[in-house]
């Protein structure tokens, strides 16, 4: 690794440091935070104010069309109107969910073998407070709203139930639902004999759909990080709402053939047959950690839908966890013949990092998994082959960076008349020429970090993603899914939040170990003035351990524990490489191939070529310069 690099990562150090002082609030920002804060409670007074007259106003709209169509016994859904709400339970070993009569559509979900953050043995995604679906048909003379209608149950068994609300003689309004083998619900709604009752050339019906996603997690944050509104265009491929941010009917102008409203862990996803239309209408809004809400979801959608009952409009519910090779096999069991792409419910990075992670990691992963092992023996065997795999290449780099150590006195010598500022250019000529004959190619020492970089990210984007550590304990980490605290406390510190996780100080504990290893290494290397440079240098080098330490502390325990195994393995490989080098033979082989260098002179390539280019062009704008002022 030579300077450029080196300061090259203290740039960006410093520019993280920088900006995390310079967002921290004067005293007057926060005399004016604590005043906006206050105005925030007395707007969300008035917002939940709103709301609750909102609320009422819906209620007396419903009362009022009740009322009125008690009056009229002509009126279209007279029956339906009034009723007494009663549920219906479908369940199979995987999930159960209930249907209400009032609505006629799912009103609680509980995925079953999956703990959630309070110890209960299922995990119960939404239920009748935190969800609404409603279904919603413009007819020539009223609107026809699902949720105002009592649906009357039959041919009821766990996997089945027919949902019918009686709009008059002879019509009707039918959902008929099916839940499959594990975690799919397919549901199909269909008019009869009410073909006349909408205009003509009607063939699209509007359906809102909201639910409040519940923490499931023991970490709200890291939780919150990863739950977002994500969607499938019918063309392909899948976005999402930023999980960060907040969005109020954001449009989505593109076609899509789905929506999931996503956690962590597990998802709620609504597909339609016949997909939904352009400009579909998405809300995400973050809410506080003391709701134990991550975020309130909402989408309006329009799908296709036939007045004359010839064809229904069917749709399929994936209520369960975010497993990648689940959402595959579940895929199949589909009915409507499309290329879903459910596993992208799983994130699994950006494009090359994905390749990475769903060729290459996936598999691994699967294969240790299938053989019964703990899911933390399967994290330092994956880094075990891994480091196996890359070990011919860390050697080579190590080698270079050998090589440049034992020519170290020789580049002393040779460049001592270079220690002047003026002259560095000259220097790292003389140093680049000295290489180039000696075979060596300085840039290599840097491959190392090329090397492990895109294995960082990758297990970065695959570990909080992986739902087989959810639970899963290893030595004293409780569940490898979320951090591992030894302290805790009540309120949010900044930058810390409200515990200390083991892992995370081991992590950054070997990571400053280990970058005192590469210092101690790379200055043994170094000329001159880089030598002085670098002790100069030292302390920001600690400084990305520090940094790691507050960006991993909210991060699963298994995340940090893989960085740790891994720093832990590459210290050990770096130590076998220096005890097993033999200083004396390297440098006898490199004196051999300056003699071969002299005996077939070359011409200069690469990086000294270009050197060689640079200090011909200073030493011509020198030139200009002492003319011009003889002048």
């Amino acid at each position: 690794m030579d300077k450029n690099t080196i300061t090259g990562f203290i740039l960006i150090a410093a520019v993280i440091i920088g900006y995390s002082w310079w967002q921290q609030p004067s005293a007057e920002e926060v005399e004016a935070m604590r005043k906006q804060d206050s105005i925030n409670l007395v707007a969300q007074k008035e917002a939940e104010k709103k709301q609750q007259l909102a609320a009422q106003a819906e209620q007396d709209r419903k009362q009022k069309a009740i009322e009125a169509a008690q009056q009229d016994t002509t009126a279209l859904f007279y029956q339906a109107l009034s009723g007494t709400a009663s549920k219906v339970v479908l369940k199979n070993e995987k999930v159960e969910i209930t249907l209400n009569t009032q609505g006629g559509t799912i009103e609680k979900a509980v995925v079953k073998d999956f703990k959630d953050c309070n110890g209960n043995k299922d995990v119960t995604l939404f239920d009748k407070d935190g969800q609404q679906l409603k279904f919603m048909m413009a007819g020539k003379n009223t609107n026809i709203i699902t949720s105002d209608l009592f649906f009357t149950p039959s041919n009821v068994t766990d996997s089945t139930v027919t949902m019918t609300a009686v709009a008059g003689a002879g019509q009707q309004l039918v959902m008929n639902y099916t839940l499959g083998k594990d975690y799919m619900l397919h549901m199909s709604l269909q008019a009869e004999g009410m073909a006349g009752l909408f205009a003509p050339n009607y063939s699209q019906m509007d359906i809102e759909w909201n639910q409040q996603c519940r923490q499931q997690e023991k970490g709200f944050t890291f939780e919150n990080q990863r739950s977002a509104l994500t969607y499938h265009f019918v063309d392909g491929g899948t976005d999402y709402l930023n999980e960060t941010k907040e969005y109020k009917d954001k449009e989505i102008k593109k076609a899509i053939d789905w929506v999931a409203f996503k956690n962590q862990y597990f998802s709620a996803v609504m597909i339609a047959k016949d997909g939904y239309a352009e400009n579909a209408l998405m809300t995400s809004l973050p809410q506080k950690k003391e709701t134990r809400i991550l975020k309130e979801y909402e989408a309006k959608l329009k799908t296709a839908f036939d007045p004359t009952g010839k064809k229904p409009s069917e749709f399929e519910f994936y209520i369960g966890p975010n497993d990648f090779r689940l959402l595959q096999r579940v895929e199949k069991q589909s009915t409507f013949g499309k290329n879903l792409q459910l596993e992208r419910l799983v994130y699994l990075g950006w494009p090359l990092i994905r390749i990475i992670n769903r060729w290459f990691t996936l598999y691994v992963f699967d294969w240790l998994t299938k053989l019964g092992l703990n899911m933390g023996i399967v994290l330092i065997l994956i880094t075990m082959l891994l480091k196996f795999i890359t070990f011919p290449l860390v050697k080579k780099s190590y080698m270079s960076s050998a090589k440049m150590r034992v020519l170290k006195p020789k580049l002393d010598e040779a460049t001592k008349q270079y220690d002047k500022p003026e002259d560095q250019m000259m220097k790292q000529q003389a140093m680049m020429q000295m290489y180039s004959k000696y075979g060596v190619s300085p840039l290599s020492g840097c491959l190392p970090m090329l090397i492990q970089m895109p294995i960082w990210i990758a297990m970065f984007n695959y570990v909080p993603n992986a739902i087989q550590l959810r639970g899963e304990s290893f030595l004293w980490m409780k569940d490898l899914s979320t951090f591992d605290p030894i302290l805790q406390w009540a309120k949010d510190i900044w930058l810390i939040g409200d515990h200390l996780s083991l892992t995370c100080i081991l992590f950054s504990g070997a990571n400053l170990l280990y970058s005192i290893m590469t210092m101690r290494q790379q200055k043994d290397q170094m000329v001159g003035q880089q030598a002085e440079q670098m002790k100069a240098m030292q302390w920001m080098m600690f400084l990305m351990p520090v940094m790691f330490f507050f960006w991993f502390n909210d991060y699963s325990s298994g995340l940090n524990f893989y960085y740790f195994i891994s720093l832990f393995f590459s210290a050990a490989i770096m130590w076998l490489l220096r005890k097993t080098t033999n200083d004396k033979k390297l440098l006898a082989i490199l004196e051999a191939k300056y003699k071969e260098n002299q005996n077939n002179p070359k011409k200069a390539s690469g990086m000294a070529a270009r050197l060689e280019a640079m200090q011909k062009q200073v030493e011509e704008m020198q030139k200009q310069r002492m003319n011009q002022q003889k002048r």
